[in-house]
């Protein structure tokens, strides 16, 4: 069982023991109160007292707590609120003392009105510092409530902006993907029509794996291989036996997460700055290895090269561009990517992002390199 207080519930035994706390503390004050001036009652009446006083303010505290959550001290009625809560705190201190004496009454001499009287002097001050108390707290506790609340909320609208993002640089690379893929489609209708069909096919199949299997900002490194050979698939049918591919994958870092189509923008930078700029045969090779807490990916290629003097470009395409904006949003300083020449000719994309596994599910594809 709870008890209600404003806009927040507090168990019924920890409530009770708190008051109980109150309790003893005041009856103890009452004993040596009177043990200093040389005049004491027996200890239950100190004890009785006490409960009368304060059990009648524990169960006028949800009221309390009520009105304070009804009339907050806040703009733009701040003073408004302090008006109301001058009238409540003198109506509930009287309340509290009529009640207070009414009980008392039965333990008392005393008649009902003489109880009263010295309810009223004894404790109308106490009565009510005890209202002004209990408003502080509950105000104490909406504030807090309140902050906490605008964290959650700040922490949801910065993880959509994030998504919002990660959702406007995707858009900027599919389509980018797709262009390239249908030119290359359209070049070789008029040489070759049975590639130009196989082509159509594994993009299909491409773009079918991409819609069915992405649910997420990340994926599996298992996942994105297997939607990169379907694109490299396409890259082979396109160059034939000028280009070929070798993949180098640690089995243990194939559950490990990656963001979705981090590799397809990066090797298809490799392709169009190697062979699809230049004369001759080229070799794409994908690595992934786990080092310490960290995943890293390696993408080089064979017939490439970077700018003399420049050992990592910002400008190497669009695809390399928002790689570096989505380790950015998804990672922050955690992660990096970075170009680097090879020996004896070619470069190398280099991908580091932090090392989480992601559980599979049943039907997850093998991946199975062509």
């Amino acid at each position: 069982m709870k008890i209600r207080l404003g806009t927040t519930e507090i168990g019924l035994f920890g409530y009770l023991g708190l008051w109980l706390l109150v309790v003893f503390v005041f009856a103890a004050q009452g004993v040596v109160h009177d043990a200093i001036n040389g005049h004491l009652w027996p200890p239950g009446a100190y004890l009785r007292w006490s409960m009368i006083q304060w059990g009648t303010w524990a169960a006028l505290a949800p009221l309390v707590f009520r009105i304070a959550a009804r009339h907050p001290i806040q703009p733009p009625r701040r003073l408004r609120a302090l008006g109301t809560h001058l009238v409540a705190s003198a109506g509930v201190t009287l309340l509290a003392l009529v009640i207070g004496a009414m009980v008392s009454n039965a333990f008392e001499p005393s008649s009902a009105a003489e109880q009263f009287l010295q309810f009223v002097s004894k404790h109308a001050a106490t009565g009510l510092l005890t209202y002004w108390a209990l408003l502080a707290i509950q105000q104490a506790m909406h504030f807090l409530a309140e902050k906490t609340r605008r964290e959650v909320e700040a922490s949801r609208l910065a993880t959509e902006l994030a998504q919002s993002r990660l959702q406007a640089l995707k858009s900027q690379m599919q389509p980018h993907f797709l262009f390239n893929t249908l030119h290359a489609i359209a070049t070789l209708l008029d040489e070759d029509k049975l590639s130009a069909e196989d082509m159509l096919l594994r993009l299909s199949d491409l773009l079918r794996a991409f819609l069915e299997d992405y649910d997420g900002q990340e994926i599996s490194l298992r996942q994105e291989l297997t939607l990169l050979e379907l694109y490299l698939g396409i890259q082979r049918v396109r160059f034939k036996d000028r280009l070929t591919t070798r993949i180098y994958i640690a089995p243990d870092t194939l559950d490990c997460a990656v963001p979705s189509l981090i590799l397809q923008p990066i090797v298809e930078n490799a392709i169009r700055h190697g062979i699809g700029q230049r004369v001759g045969d080229d070799c794409i090779e994908i690595e992934s290895r786990r080092e310490d807490d960290a995943l890293c990916l390696e993408v080089r290629n064979r017939n490439s090269s970077l700018a003399a003097g420049t050992a990592d470009p910002t400008g190497h395409g669009i695809g390399l561009s928002n790689t570096r904006l989505r380790l950015r949003e998804l990672y922050g300083g955690a992660a990096e990517v970075r170009l680097d020449m090879i020996w004896p000719e070619g470069v190398a994309c280099r991908i580091r992002v932090p090392f989480r596994e992601l559980e599979e599910p049943d039907d997850a594809p093998e991946f199975a390199p062509a």
